[in-house]
């Protein structure tokens, strides 16, 4: 049995010289050390595939043919560089040379598919590349003479792994040699062991950067972490790499559509001054990216347009490039048949990053002048509208930009859409989200199904109630809209909008690169290292004489922030944290070192930056400068003692005294200031490697945490580790936080669309409306032809008595009712996207709550003030814990579970409730002096007034409530209210012998039945 280095070597070169692997066995005996190319290969690719051009090239320059050659094609590479002439070709004095050729798309032409067959791959063991010295290189592989990958293989049987691969690249391979020079010749270099498999892009000495080229543990888009799937008694462990990586399609695939060259920009500063620098760098695709690309395209050729896919990719794991290669695959991407699957691929993101990255990468690809359009904040909705229209290849907008334009889309019939979402989350189904659908989705296959239960012609369904019907048909799922979500966090809208249902009814995402895999691949640090608790006990005591009366629950929160804002707090916790910063974070990144710190609101930012400066300046510390994040202007005291308004700006100074504008603080935070104070803002989207530190004094949990704690995982040379001290949460919180998506994020089930009906008959129960409201709103709502100027007051108009109902109410129904209808018009809006139910009625609810809910008025919760009421007596901060928190892995994986009901259980309207209201509300008239005899009077004549009252419904729903209550009840009510007095006098007396009361009973028994025997079927 050979198990050395040479076997290893043998046994992979005698997969790729295989009919599956498509080389040639290469030859040094042509190789051009000096040149680093085997021209003769170049010579006879060219004279196969390009024979007239070739045959130009010859007649011109006879002998010298090779030699001018070869000086044109390094005059291009030494302009644009390997990857570029490789992609696009040489031109010589007129004539023009490919210098590879892709494989084409379909199988229609002919001539490009011998073209492609055409190419020369050769794999070369023992590569002896230099005229200085006679090293050589374990393997290379080159196209058409061209070497572009290296291979250094390691064997773990002989005592050495991937890692000695890496320093024989580092500090045996001079980079100044002519084929290791950047952008030139190799553009990969691999280090293979019998395990793992890592990749540089460029040689750079100690400094050569090398990354993790694994499939994880348990296989490429699987649950798992770092490193290869054990082997099978399939062959090597890494196997991939060869077989499917290097294999002939697949590398120039991989040269066609993935490897770029990334240009950026960044400021440095040099002597004091700010300096642009730009960096270059070639982006290969990591394993998970290629593979992920591919398997989707994979899946689309085979089932056409019409799935959804959930990509659970973590920070770490390049996601704008994945979504770059993917939206530049499907634009490409023809089915069996040959025919394009998509006519655009639109990409909703809110990131300008991605735009730009995006654009960049792919015109590396194409060089084609607006085959990216971006709908960026210098454009309108109409540029989205015309980009759509004139069926640009990759659109890139927001999603808020499709309300405006959904309607002035052209005909969709015969065009599909490949959206990719950037951030998938629950805006997914908000309105903006419904328009896209509405804009895009071709549905004449729903309204096809639509007209089939109705038993009309597709004409006569429109015609009857044109804008309705068009509403209901872009509800669930379309056949030309396929979504591509990609998300670290999903929720659970989210993995049933775009998940894949299992056999068993959960639903879980279609490719997978967990947080888990990203960490331990090293690509982001685990921020639940170095995790620091502290608890704050304190003792507050009452330091006034009265007792003032106030809600319970308001009175916990007044007092919870006098805490949190008194001064002796802040103090404590500002020393703690100035501290902490000046003792570890302050070394860390080569001094270069950033913290956070995350407050609860705006008016703890502002006090704990005013608290900063004081603590600094009284210390005079000259190595922390801080600046504040946050919205809008808020209202405080300043050291005078007066209340003046606070903004961001005026807030920001450099130390010059010129101040800081919104868009320059990530840039001056990067240079200047070594400590951020934020509320609600760059919690999310931030991007700063050199974050170290957070200091957090605010609830976090689900999502939000891992979205804030997440800001410090961004990695950068010199950067070991991180530290996070937290005042409010607990290990155990984060540990739930993190573990949700850790791995992987399963659905146990889909939502069942028939809760729906149990909130709407829990909002009709509140009696504030009724079908012909719906009805005579709807007339106005959904009508054909253009607004007048009168329609949004005459819907307003119609609102307006149920509004005056809804005022009606206790203070206890208010919030119920609000909890109720923001629910169903919450969950309609979602199963609306998921589920096809065709319920006219439901829709017609669903747009007149949505109005309704806008016309409520919010509660006027005035804020308890309790500072002159209370003293901090005692006040201690201790930390409780620190370490490491730990997540579980391989363990059942996190199941999100979709809610059984729609409307918390505290929420029960029951039928008799009306009673009570009438009751309660004459009470109140006659503060609590109500007495069981009179309850029998309004529970008599209620059930006689109101009961089965045909007549008296009639009356209600045919009249307005004052016609009702002041010139059609009071004789109904006065006929029974005799009758009940003739029936016990005694019983009855009080209603005749107090006016006063009479009038309460008949005025409030009049309201509440008017609404009841209007919500009445």
């Amino acid at each position: 049995m050979q198990d050395n280095e040479k076997r290893f070597e043998q046994d992979i070169e005698s997969f790729l010289l295989s009919s599956e692997g498509g080389y040639i066995k290469g030859s040094l005996n042509t190789y051009n050390r000096e040149k680093a190319i085997d021209m003769d290969k170049l010579v006879i690719f060219l004279s196969n595939s390009q024979p007239k051009e070739w045959a130009r090239q010859v007649k011109r320059d006879g002998t010298d043919a090779q030699t001018r050659l070869y000086r044109c094609l390094q005059t291009n590479i030494d302009s644009e560089g390997i990857i570029y002439v490789l992609r696009h070709g040489i031109i010589d004095r007129g004539i023009k040379f490919k210098l590879v050729f892709f494989r084409p798309e379909t199988n229609l032409n002919v001539t490009v598919i011998k073209q492609y067959s055409e190419n020369i791959l050769t794999c070369t063991r023992q590569f002896k590349y230099s005229t200085q010295v006679e090293n050589s290189i374990d393997m290379v592989l080159s196209i058409n003479g061209i070497p572009v990958v290296a291979l250094e293989l390691k064997n773990q049987l002989k005592g050495q792994s991937v890692d000695n691969a890496k320093r024989q690249f580092m500090y045996d391979r001079d980079p100044k040699e002519f084929i290791f020079s950047f952008n030139n010749r190799l553009i990969v270099y691999f280090a293979v062991d019998l395990y793992e498999v890592s990749m540089a892009t460029e040689l750079n000495g100690k400094d050569t950067f090398f990354l993790p080229f694994n499939q994880g543990s348990n296989g490429a888009g699987e649950v798992g972490g770092g490193g290869n799937p054990a082997g099978e008694g399939e062959g090597y462990v890494t196997s991939y790499l060869w077989e499917k990586v290097l294999q002939k399609d697949t590398l120039l695939d991989i040269f066609q559509r993935y490897i770029h060259l990334d240009i950026s920009e960044t400021t440095e500063k040099v002597d004091g001054k700010r300096r642009t620098k730009k960096s270059r760098k070639i982006i290969f695709p990591r394993y998970h990216q290629l593979d992920v690309v591919t398997k989707l395209a994979e899946n689309v050729r085979a089932n056409g347009s019409g799935k959804n896919y959930l990509i659970q990719h973590s920070a770490g794991s390049g996601k704008s490039n994945s979504i770059a290669w993917l939206a530049y695959r499907l634009s490409n991407l023809h089915n069996k048949d040959n025919k394009c699957v998509f006519t655009s691929i639109i990409i909703v993101t809110d990131r300008r990053v991605l735009d730009n990255q995006l654009q960049n990468t792919i015109s590396g690809f194409d060089h084609i002048e607006g085959i990216v359009e971006s709908i960026d904040e210098k454009k309108t909705s109409k540029d989205l509208r015309d980009a759509i229209n004139d069926g640009k290849r990759i659109i890139i907008t927001t999603l808020q930009k499709f309300p405006i334009i959904y309607e002035e889309i052209d005909d969709n019939k015969g065009r599909n859409f490949a959206i990719i979402v950037d951030e998938a989350h629950s805006s997914q189904t908000g309105n903006s989200a419904k328009k896209l659908k509405a804009a895009l989705a071709d549905v004449a296959e729903a309204l096809e199904e639509y007209a089939e239960i109705e038993n009309q012609a597709e004409s006569e369904v429109i015609d009857a109630e044109d804008r309705l019907i068009k509403e209901l048909v872009t509800h669930g799922r379309h056949k030309n809209l396929s979504f591509f979500a990609f998300t670290a966090t999903p929720k659970e809208k989210t993995l049933e909008m775009f998940g894949e249902k299992q056999s068993d009814g959960t639903f879980r995402p279609f490719h997978v690169y967990s947080m888990r895999q990203a960490v331990e691949e090293e690509f982001i640090l685990d921020v639940l290292k170095n995790y620091m608790t502290y608890r704050t006990c304190y003792k507050i005591a009452k330091s006034t004489p009265d007792n003032p009366e106030v809600p319970v629950t308001k009175a916990v929160k007044a007092v919870r922030r006098y805490q949190e804002l008194h001064p002796h707090n802040l103090q404590q916790k500002t020393a703690v944290m100035v501290e902490q910063f000046r003792e570890i974070t302050k070394n860390k990144i080569g001094g270069n070192a950033k913290a956070m710190v995350v407050t609860a609101s705006r008016l703890h930012a502002i006090r704990y930056y005013h608290e900063f400066k004081r603590y600094i300046e009284r210390n005079r510390y000259d190595d922390i400068d801080i600046l504040i994040a946050f919205s809008g202007v808020i209202n405080d005291l300043n050291e005078y003692g007066e209340t003046v308004p606070f903004k961001e700006e005026g807030m920001n100074k450099r130390a010059d005294g010129s101040t800081i504008k919104e868009k320059q603080l990530p840039e001056e935070f990067h240079h200047d200031f070594n400590c951020l104070i934020v509320a609600e803002k760059y919690q999310t989207g931030f991007d700063e490697p050199l974050l170290h530190t957070m200091f957090v004094d605010k609830k976090l949990e689900g999502v939000k945490a891992v979205q804030t704690l997440s800001r410090l995982n961004r990695t950068c040379r010199g950067k070991e580790d991180t530290l996070i001290l937290d005042f409010v949460n607990s290990g155990e919180d984060m540990k739930k936080s993190f573990s949700r998506f850790y791995e992987v994020t399963l659905l146990d089930e889909e939502i069942n669309a028939n809760l729906i009906y149990q909130t709407q008959n829990l909002l009709r129960k509140f009696k504030l409306y009724n079908d012909a409201d719906i009805e005579n709103f709807i007339k106005i709502y959904y009508k054909n032809g253009e607004q007048t100027d009168k329609d949004l007051g005459r819907m307003t108009a119609l609102l307006k008595p149920v509004v005056d109902r809804y005022n009606n109410l206790d203070v206890e129904k208010r919030y119920e009712y609000r909890m109720t209808i923001r629910n169903f018009n919450k969950w309609y809006s979602y199963i609306a996207q998921v589920v096809r139910m065709f319920d006219k009625s439901l829709q017609k609810e669903f747009a007149f709550t949505s109005y309704l809910a806008k016309m409520i008025p919010k509660e006027t919760d005035k804020k308890i003030n309790l500072e002159d009421k209370l003293r901090l007596e005692f006040y201690k901060l201790e930390e409780t814990f620190k370490g490491d928190i730990i997540l579980e892995t391989n363990t059942s994986y996190q199941t999100l579970i979709n809610p059984k009901r729609f409307v918390p259980e505290s929420i029960i309207v029951s039928d008799d409730e009306l009673l009570e209201n009438i009751i309660r509300k004459i009470n109140e008239r006659f503060n609590g002096t109500f007495t069981e005899g009179d309850k029998v009077i309004v529970e008599t004549i209620y059930y006689k007034v109101v009961k089965d009252n045909k007549k008296l419904k009639t009356y209600a729903k045919n009249n307005d409530p004052e016609v009702f209550e002041r010139s059609i009840f009071p004789d109904i009510f006065k006929k029974v209210a005799q009758e009940c007095y003739m029936e016990s006098m005694t019983s009855f007396s009080k209603l005749f012998e107090d006016k006063k009361f009479y009038n309460s009973v008949m005025e409030e028994i009049a309201k509440e039945s008017y609404k009841d025997l209007r919500s009445e079927k």
